[in-house]
């Protein structure tokens, strides 16, 4: 197939983010939750460019042919990149500025800076940076005795023109560079308020009333916020001896990564910023200019430091889990049947308690896990500890390499090796992406192995605000599949075949292209076909070329692709049968779940990979079956209630762009909302 019959990786990234942008433009969200949302987008766009932009760089630098399936060059991307993202970022000012900060006072909760304070309040913030700012912040100097200093990754910092207020023998004039320390002090620097509302101010503006103070002898010219994006993706050089000190060694090549991106204030001295593009050797169209303010990521702190229920989402507590909230213990309930948990709307604490109980259950011999994301406070880590002091055979593949988690996983690895546990970082060249548990019992009627496979991590911070699938079961064939899988992951075992699993970066692409197959061949016999695909990402050239043909070949698909979509759909005599929908609302939609008709034997599949390359190529990941009917039942509801959102859902159109579903007289409906609804007593998991 051509190049334009594919949309590019990055450009559909930036329609995704694009959308995260457009929740926090919309008048019907609360308040709270817009300047959140504002969060996300710049949060996102950060590590966009850490990885994504980084990497387009070295590969125009390195002469890389292009590498998407839509055939643009490297240099094409990038320069379609920047255009793009220079005007989300400049709509991300004006919605902030121009709307919501002026909704935010009406609100009470009101962003001052320094031009609109009392006497009072400056006299406040005066002692607050003496006590609080001033031991550490360090003021430094630029001058041809002190060299340009090292701008750190996604650090705000103040740039001043400086110079002696009088005749001396100091130098006579200088730049002057002061870290905002922001990661340890609020960036919102709350003040007392007599009327009773939430006033702040930003801590770049406290430092910039002081200055005065941190250069004494000296006039400030002009003061202006920077912050500088750096190359942070791991690269690491040929084989590794040991992968954990390898990894250890290239995050602290993170930190010294090359500059993609630098932010600053619109009205910047052009001296300056010649400085600063040569220092940091940019060009100019690596330049994004901010209107007064910087770091829209950080509005994080605003949104927790805030406790004003009112401009925020109603609270939605997840529900207990029937088969467990019911059950004495959890061997009992998942021997009995099969259990299905969907969160964050049931509650992730029977993941916890799965592993807690079996930590200190005596009849349990062996725990064996997978860990891809590790939370710093992890309680499933804790509880894995405890399970080797109370002499369980344990054992657990840390994946070192998990992008931004990596210090925490670390950390974890070895804490569980310095108490006995069986640590293992997973196959050299791959990165261990899959989510599975393993518990072996010593049941009354012999040894039992009780299994959890998800599509999501185990991480209580992502569970609370992903949407994830987990299956329990006790059922022998997929206790053998996880035995086979984890010989797999710890020694140089090959597996003998599984019984249900579905393993890249062996078989999953091919068996996944003969069931799209399948569908075809049914619907070509006129018989019943259909897929239902959801998934975070769809870049995988092979399986999108395989829908074309099975679009073409009569098969009705509907995909629900949260973010990189690269098939165009809806065109004619191209796709006409293929509609991509993309959901962002208040959860993550990160589960990925396939559905295919069969002929009126219906396959559903929930899995830890998405349809891309790196998954199915270059990580170790699987798809597993849902068997049981009531369960089959429950997954199908909730693709049901996901393809009818008329809310939050976008259909995407050929040309990348995405407008909102069209409602057709029918009654609005937010899936996210009606799927916690469903999912409490009486409804479809109860």
């Amino acid at each position: 197939m051509s190049a334009n019959t594919f949309l590019n990786r990055e450009l559909s990234w930036l329609e995704f983010n694009r959308r995260v942008l457009e929740e926090a433009l919309d008048p019907t969200v609360p308040l709270l939750e817009r300047v959140k949302f504002l969060a996300i987008f710049s949060s996102n766009l950060d590590e966009f460019f850490m990885v994504r932009v980084a990497t387009l760089k070295r590969r125009i630098h390195a002469g890389e042919p292009t590498s998407g399936p839509d055939e643009l060059t490297a240099a094409e991307t990038l320069a379609a990149v920047s255009a793009r993202v220079h005007q989300l970022v400049d709509e991300q000012h004006r919605s902030f500025l121009q709307e919501i900060q002026p909704l935010l006072a009406a609100e009470g909760v009101v962003l001052l800076r320094p031009k609109d304070l009392s006497g009072d309040q400056e006299r406040f913030l005066e002692e607050y940076f003496r006590r609080t700012v001033l031991p550490v912040v360090t003021p430094l100097a630029v001058d041809p005795g002190h060299p340009f200093p090292y701008l750190g990754n996604r650090s705000l910092c103040l740039v001043a023109s400086i110079r002696p207020s009088a005749p001396s023998a100091l130098p006579q004039s200088s730049l002057a560079v002061i870290h905002i320390p922001s990661q340890v002090l609020p960036r919102f620097v709350p003040l007392p308020d007599p009327y009773g509302r939430h006033v702040f101010v930003l801590l770049e503006d406290v430092i910039r009333l002081q200055l005065p103070t941190l250069y004494t002898g000296y006039d400030i010219l002009s003061t202006h916020a920077i912050r500088v994006t750096r190359d942070a993706d791991i690269q690491m050089r040929g084989r590794p001896v040991d992968l954990l000190t390898s990894v250890e060694e290239s995050l602290r090549g993170r930190r010294l990564g090359t500059a993609v991106r630098l932010q600053h204030d619109a009205d910047l001295p052009p001296e300056i910023l010649a400085t600063l593009l040569e220092e940091l050797e940019l060009q100019p169209e690596d330049l994004y200019e901010n209107e007064g303010f910087t770091a829209f990521s950080d509005l994080l702190q605003l949104y927790s430091a805030l406790d004003v229920p009112r401009l925020k989402d109603h609270v939605q507590p997840p529900h207990p889990v029937p088969a467990f909230d019911n059950a004495s213990d959890m061997w009992s309930a998942i021997r009995s049947r099969d259990v299905l948990v969907h969160h964050p709307y049931q509650t992730f604490d029977a993941v916890t308690r799965f592993v807690r109980e079996a930590a200190v259950d005596p009849k349990v011999l062996a725990i064996k896990m997978t860990l891809y994301r590790v939370s710093p406070a992890s309680p499933i880590a804790h509880a894995l500890h405890t399970a080797v002091e109370n002499g369980k055979e344990v054992a657990v593949l840390v994946e070192l390499q998990a992008r931004f988690d990596e210090e925490a996983n670390i950390r974890w690895a070895r804490a569980l090796e310095e108490v006995g546990a069986h640590v293992v970082y997973g196959l050299v060249g791959f990165k261990t992406h899959c989510k599975a548990c393993l518990v072996v019992r010593q049941d009354t009627d012999g040894i039992r192995r009780y299994c959890h496979l998800a599509t999501g991590n185990y991480n209580v911070r992502t569970g609370a605000i992903y949407s994830d699938l987990g299956l329990f079961t006790s059922r022998d064939s997929f206790g053998e599949d996880l035995t086979e899988l984890f010989n797999l992951l710890t020694g140089y075992t090959r597996p003998h075949g599984f019984n249900h699993l579905l393993l890249a970066p062996t078989n999953l692409r091919d068996e996944l292209l003969e069931r799209i197959r399948r569908e075809a061949s049914r619907a070509r016999a006129g018989r019943p076909s259909r897929i239902i695909a959801k998934m975070n990402s769809l870049v995988d050239r092979k399986l999108i070329e395989e829908l074309y043909t099975a679009g073409q070949a009569g098969v009705q698909i509907d995909l629900i692709v949260r973010g990189i979509c690269c098939l165009r759909p809806e065109v004619p005599g191209l796709s006409d049968n293929i509609r991509v929908i993309s959901i962002v609302d208040r959860y993550l939609e990160h589960a990925r779940i396939f559905f295919f008709e069969n002929a009126g034997s219906p396959e559903y599949l929930l899995a830890s990979a998405d349809w891309m390359p790196r998954n199915l190529d270059r990580r170790v990941e699987i798809a597993f079956p849902v068997l049981d009917p009531a369960l089959q039942a429950q997954v199908r509801e909730i693709l049901n209630i996901q393809l009818a959102d008329t809310v939050k859902a976008r259909r995407l159109l050929g040309d990348g762009s995405s407008v909102r579903v069209r409602t057709d007289g029918r009654p609005p409906l937010r899936s996210q909302e009606n799927l916690w609804e469903v999912s409490g007593p009486g409804g479809i998991f109860g």
